[in-house]
């Protein structure tokens, strides 16, 4: 192929490295995994495995399309939203927008004081992981270093 490939392709208010394979290049959208990658490649019939640079403009408008409006083709237990308890739609959010909302879901079940927002606000484990031994915060407490026997080596005699 003698066409020049891009270095930076902006879709998804996300630059892209050119260079790379559609399907990975992709996956720098935060909200847009492997498999999603995949699916809007075999959605719009795009080869995964050529260089984004290299696609046309018609091919990027289309590619920017599909990742912004993946809710409208893809099954609803697909998108990374199902059911929004504010809408009650299905949708699929992506950068900015998907970290916000999952910081108002925190902040929903720490206002409701649900069991998942008392252990997120005090810190705890959340998902029902032990914390007997892990998850420990600030001094080390139960743990002394005891001083080593006279003479330094502590290995006993021959």
């Amino acid at each position: 192929m003698s066409q020049e490939v891009r270095q930076i392709v902006r879709i998804g208010d996300t630059d892209l490295d050119g260079f790379k394979p559609v399907a990975y290049a992709l996956t720098r959208i935060r909200g847009i995994g492997i498999p999603t990658a995949y699916a809007i490649c075999r959605y719009l019939g795009i080869n995964p495995s050529i260089r984004l640079g290299q696609l046309d403009d018609e091919t990027i408008r289309k590619l920017d399309w599909a990742v912004r409006n993946l809710h409208q083709f893809a099954p609803g237990w697909f998108v990374n939203r199902p059911k929004d308890p504010e809408t009650g739609r299905n949708i699929h959010l992506l950068g900015a927008d998907l970290v916000l909302a999952a910081k108002r879901d925190i902040d929903l079940m720490k206002k409701l004081r649900s069991w998942k927002g008392i252990r997120h606000n005090l810190g705890l484990k959340v998902r029902g992981q032990r914390t007997r031994t892990t998850g420990r915060l600030g001094l080390t407490v139960g743990v002394a270093k005891g001083k080593t026997a006279a003479g330094g080596g502590g290995g006993g005699s021959k």
